[in-house]
């Protein structure tokens, strides 16, 4: 069985790890493909370090640009490769342009796709991710859902329930194997208690009297508890044009870290506010309080039984939010069904059933030697 799986951004890493290694220790042939949508060392190179993925046989080097010049690079590099190779199945992951992008070259190859972490809506269209989660899910042939919901909304959607397998939450696993790492890395160069700070999303940081809005809120909550912000390269370039943000003692604007060093940081947090879809789920499962600055969650389980409360643009509550975490008001977490570690082993065993299952269909129709040819042409 040949396996091509499809990676390009920060959050396709660490699914893709874990998936990885369970298909290895099957013996599985596997290609990677790096498509370079996110490239610099900070937002690549060291997830492959720290995460254990085998260096990719391609790198298609897309770089930055709109989503449509990203997706459409992304197109034109892939289909050649994915012809060539042909493999069994092309395994994308989560919700960023080189998923759907790789979607649709396979499905105009008709080349089986396997959606790991499909299912999951946020039911806002002006989302680039939610028309890239629903059409990737739309093609697909086979779904990896992380968590109950996810399933409901493929059922509603019409999706026939032979396609959809409820494994868990890969993120989890990377979060599980590396928490080891993490005890006490970079935690001596900031101060005990501290709020972990992340943005990106283009709702927050592309417009510049929100995101200014944004900025003075975390200057005020920041003279209450200490903030650390590690800047995505999106956000940077407009806060830099803030002179008001620099050198205020108890903002700490730092670079983007890599995921053992993020991972210290989120796990021993007081609180964490974020836009980050994939924050909210580890908050939940280390059970560290969550702010999450957007009106809408596809991960709605992180709210429901999580530790994530939703505060949208409504920076004065975000405040009252922060004050409520810090006074001892915080909600009890619970971990949702099958964020065990355990996801990528079930895909993998589910990937291998199909597999045998497909082979003994095709030995069931393949003519018998002893009959004629008349028979076999009937």
């Amino acid at each position: 069985m040949h396996l091509l799986h499809v990676i390009g951004a920060r959050p396709n890493f660490m699914k893709a790890a874990p998936v990885i290694r369970a298909c290895n220790k099957r013996s599985m042939m596997q290609t990677i493909v790096h498509t370079g949508q996110h490239y610099d060392y900070n937002m690549s190179q060291v997830f492959f370090e720290q995460l254990g993925l085998p260096n990719p046989d391609f790198n298609l080097e897309v770089g930055s640009g709109s989503h449509t010049e990203q997706t459409a690079h992304i197109m034109l590099r892939l289909e050649p490769i994915v012809a060539n190779i042909r493999p069994d199945w092309v395994v994308v992951y989560g919700d960023v342009n080189s998923t759907l992008a790789a979607a649709l070259v396979c499905t105009k190859l008709s080349v089986p796709i396997a959606h790991v972490e499909a299912g999951l809506r946020s039911f806002d269209w002006n989302m680039p991710e939610e028309v890239n989660r629903v059409v990737t899910d739309r093609i697909s042939d086979l779904l990896f859902t992380p968590s109950e919901d996810a399933n409901t909304n493929l059922l509603q959607e019409g999706i026939s329930s032979q396609k959809i397998q409820f494994v868990g939450n890969v993120m989890i696993d990377s979060l599980v194997t590396s928490l080891p790492l993490t005890k006490q890395r970079v935690l001596d160069t900031y101060p005990s208690r501290y709020a972990l700070v992340t943005l990106h999303r283009p709702s927050n940081v592309d417009n510049d009297d929100v995101l200014e809005s944004i900025m003075m809120t975390l200057i005020r909550i920041s003279r209450r508890l200490p903030i650390i912000f590690p800047i995505h390269p999106r956000t940077r370039r407009r806060i830099d044009l803030m002179s008001q943000m620099h050198q205020l003692p108890n903002l700490h604007l730092i670079e983007p870290l890599g995921y053992l060093d993020f991972l210290s940081l989120e796990r021993y947090a007081t609180m964490v506010i974020t836009d980050s879809g994939g924050i909210q789920e580890e908050t939940t499962f280390l059970g560290v309080p969550c702010l999450t600055l957007r009106n809408n969650t596809e991960r709605p389980v992180t709210v429901s039984l999580g530790s994530n409360i939703l505060v949208g643009n409504d920076h004065e509550r975000l405040e009252i939010e922060v004050d409520s975490i810090l006074a001892g008001n915080v909600r009890l977490a619970q971990i949702p069904p099958l964020w065990d570690g355990c996801a990528a082993e079930r895909i993998a065993g589910i990937l291998e059933e199909t597999d045998k299952s497909e082979r003994h269909h095709q030995n069931d129709n393949a003519p018998s030697v002893n009959r004629s040819s008349k028979e076999i042409a009937q």
